[in-house]
């Protein structure tokens, strides 16, 4: 089972490739803000919520797909967590 290292990991190998060309360089990490620097939109989201869906076998449930939780990968990886995932 994927400790939070590795899920935060396998995230944000996903983010800097599928977005690479919105990102135009710029490293992120675990706690870099995703959403409300604009470095990934609404779109993209929706495209990285369907990519944990498929990768964890989780259902993620429109109330937990907001803005704030999609805001970095640390906050996605606790999200995942309470899904149940790798736990």
């Amino acid at each position: 089972m994927p400790d939070d290292q590795q899920l935060a990991h396998t995230i944000l190998d996903y983010i800097s490739r599928e977005y690479a060309d919105s990102l135009q360089g710029t490293t992120i990490g675990p706690d870099s803000p995703l959403l409300s620097s604009g470095l990934i939109d609404s779109l993209s989201m929706v495209s990285l919520k369907v990519f944990l869906d498929q990768t964890y076998r989780v259902r993620i449930p429109d109330a937990e797909a907001s803005a704030e939780v999609f805001d970095s990968v640390n906050q996605i990886v606790k999200m995942l967590r309470r899904l149940g995932v790798g736990g």
